[in-house]
């Protein structure tokens, strides 16, 4: 059964047909703040508590479920907030489309579908095609957050980002379960209190390593969407 698409109304709400061509984040949001990206931000507690925290940061929050962005949206305006700007897109779609090489200082991947099935395992957004591509779109010094309650995801990134051109290993260890002063979201809660561990990896675009010397980005279409999700419009 095809789900309603309720419509989104709020100021900080952009449809996808305005990011069709890697618009002027600047204008957007008026000013030239440092982008940060939350991938999969369901329903908003995670980047409504870093965006409160990072008033100097201006953020992009976006998910493939339209009562995310609805309830996303809904926590932004409550709260007051002009440094967060929601899109309904898929983050592959996004990357091709929407953001030039090197804009982003930081990019937050929580608790993303694990597909845990070994058929599956192929869905999985975070592989090594992402990862290379992903790391020409953080400036040098950007920060990648991912965290899930999978170990064996945590094992997969961890396996795959460990030896990519470009990545720099943040932790002392592979992951952690522990990541002081990161905001949890509704779902890492519910998790914890399940008695569930979360594992997070955080690494860094390597400053000495120039987007010239990394590989070819490959843009893998998502599987669950097509390209774009256009609403609103």
């Amino acid at each position: 059964m095809t789900q309603r698409i309720i419509p989104i109304l709020s100021p900080n709400f952009i449809a996808a047909s305005k990011v069709d061509t890697a618009p002027d984040w600047a204008a957007i949001f008026g000013n030239s703040n440092p982008l940060a990206l939350e991938i999969g931000c369901g329903t908003g507690h995670f980047v409504v508590q870093q965006a409160v925290r990072q008033p100097q940061i201006n953020f992009i929050a976006i998910d493939i479920y339209n009562k995310g962005c609805l309830k996303t949206c809904a926590k932004i305006d409550a709260a007051g907030l002009s440094n967060v700007r929601v899109l309904r897109v898929e983050a592959r779609w996004l990357l091709a489309s929407g953001l030039q090489p090197e804009s982003l200082s930081a990019v937050y991947i929580n608790c993303p579908d694990p597909w845990p099935k070994k058929r599956h395992r192929r869905r999985r957004l975070v592989n090594r095609d992402f990862l290379e591509t992903l790391a020409h779109y953080l400036k040098p010094g950007g920060d990648l957050y991912f965290s899930t309650d999978f170990d064996d995801y945590a094992e997969d990134v961890a396996g795959q980002i460990h030896d990519l051109a470009g990545y720099r290993n943040m932790l002392s260890s592979a992951w952690t379960k522990v990541l002081p002063g990161y905001p949890l979201s509704k779902y890492m809660q519910r998790f914890l209190e399940r008695g569930q561990d979360i594992y997070f990896l955080h690494y860094q675009r390597d400053r000495t390593v120039p987007r010239r010397a990394l590989p070819t980005p490959v843009v893998q279409r998502g599987f669950r969407v097509r390209w774009p999700i256009a609403e609103n419009d």
